[in-house]
């Protein structure tokens, strides 16, 4: 197990989330599945307790650990995409499992967990600082799923 790894708390269903997150997104995949050895609030023993997962090189740990927490907007990953297409693909992929949309490139997972697909031309635009920055950050403001094409014309100023 790495150094520094992401917890994430599920209700029931970590191993289902990390086999979704692992055929998604590159770099990902599923490690070990451990079962608990004993009840445990909010399962049984023999159940899956926890899952070891990567997503996009990140090394995370999925929790079934019953509903006594939820997913907030407080953590979310956020992916870089290169194109329009790898942005639809993401995000169509997270909102068509019975994911949900929201605005400026955030959407949930089914299991409620925030992911904002964030092209790089916005990230670019952003850090160019100024008018540039503006520009992209007011045509952000409109979008749910963000339009590459949308914000390349707000950079070039039109």
């Amino acid at each position: 197990m790495s150094k520094n790894t992401i917890c994430l708390w599920y209700e029931h269903d970590a191993e289902e989330a990390a086999r979704f997150y692992a055929k998604t997104f590159p770099d990902s995949a599923v490690g070990a599945v451990h079962k608990a050895p004993a009840d445990f609030p909010g399962g049984k023993a023999g159940q899956v307790l926890t899952v070891e997962f990567t997503v996009c090189g990140v090394p995370c740990l999925g929790l079934n650990g019953g509903n006594a927490f939820k997913q907030s907007e407080a953590f979310s990953f956020q992916i870089a995409t290169d194109d329009q297409a790898e942005t639809d693909r993401y995000w169509n992929a997270i909102v068509g499992n019975s994911g949900k949309e929201s605005a400026c490139g955030w959407c949930k997972d089914k299991w409620g967990l925030s992911w904002q697909i964030t092209p790089r031309v916005l990230t670019e635009a952003m850090a160019k600082g100024g008018d540039t920055a503006k520009r992209a950050f007011a045509a952000m403001m409109e979008m749910g799923k963000i339009d590459v094409a949308k914000i390349e014309a707000a950079v070039r100023g039109k």
